[in-house]
């Protein structure tokens, strides 16, 4: 092999390599989104249960005081 083959196939080399890495930050970027969607999705249903909850209690308990 002479020079100009070595150069060409490094040259190559280098394109995939950026390829890949464009690929794997893309990768890195959905799975970022996926996992902030996901706690967003777990933690506000949460954080409204949080004062849903109280409040379904006293109504229950207004009920009860009502049937006895």
């Amino acid at each position: 092999m002479d020079d100009t083959d070595i150069l060409q196939k490094l040259e190559s080399l280098e394109k995939k390599v950026d390829a890949v890495y464009v690929s794997a930050e893309k990768t890195r970027k959905y799975f970022l989104t996926v996992i902030i969607v996901s706690v967003i999705a777990f933690v506000l249903p949460l954080i409204g249960l949080l004062f849903a909850i109280p409040s379904f209690l006293s109504t229950y308990s207004d009920i009860s005081g009502l049937i006895q």
